[in-house]
C-alpha cells in the first residue's frame, strides 16, 4: 500500500501471531528483536531532527541495516538523487512512499526506530555525501527477482547492495 496501512496492520498480526508474540499490530521492542532488529535511537535524538533527516534515517535503517556505514549513506544517497532526477518524485517522503519503491515500506520496517548510525548516514548524505557517484537504484543482487533491477548498468556494489544508473 506504500504506507503502514491496514494490510501491513494485519501482516505485523500475524507475524506476532505466528511468533508466539504480544499480538497487537505494533513493531515493539519484542517484535522488532523477532525481527533480528535493535530499536536504539533515543527519543531526544530523534526529535531534534527535521521531518525529511527522520523519514530519511528510518528509511536507511529499514534498508540498510546490517551493512557498512558507507553503505548506509549509500542507501540514503540513492533517495537524494532520485529526489533531484526528473524521473521521480521531488521530495523525499515522495520518493520513499512511491509505490513499490522501497521493501521497507511494504513490510512497514520504515516505522522502526532508526539507530544512530542510520541517523548519521542520512545527514552525512543531506551534506552532499554520495559513495554511489550518482546512482538513481540500490538492490540485493542475491535476493532480487526483478528484471528491471537486473537489466540495470550497476555502477558501484557496496556491501551486499549493487548501485546502478
Amino acid at each position: 500500500t506504500g504506507y503502514y496501512g491496514q494490510m501491513t496492520y494485519e501482516a505485523v498480526r500475524l507475524f506476532q501471531r505466528r511468533n508466539g508474540l504480544t499480538v497487537d499490530g505494533r513493531v515493539g521492542p519484542a517484535t522488532a528483536a523477532a525481527l533480528g532488529i535493535t530499536l536504539t535511537a533515543s527519543q531526544s535524538t530523534l526529535s531534534a531532527l527535521t521531518s525529511d533527516q527522520r523519514l530519511l534515517a528510518r528509511l536507511v535503517y529499514g534498508e540498510a541495516r546490517g551493512e557498512s556505514y558507507k553503505g548506509k549513506v549509500a542507501v540514503a544517497a540513492v533517495v537524494l538523487n532520485r529526489v533531484r532526477s526528473s524521473s521521480f518524485p521531488n521530495t523525499i517522503s515522495g520518493v520513499i512512499y512511491q509505490r513499490g519503491a522501497f521493501s521497507c515500506v511494504d513490510n512497514g520496517s520504515i516505522n522502526l526506530t532508526p539507530d544512530a548510525d542510520s541517523v548519521r548516514a542520512a545527514k552525512e548524505a543531506m551534506n552532499g555525501w554520495d559513495p554511489t557517484g550518482g546512482c538513481l537504484h540500490f538492490f540485493n543482487a542475491r535476493l532480487t527477482k526483478d528484471s528491471f533491477l537486473a537489466s540495470l548498468r550497476i555502477k558501484t556494489v557496496i556491501g551486499n547492495h549493487s548501485f546502478a544508473v
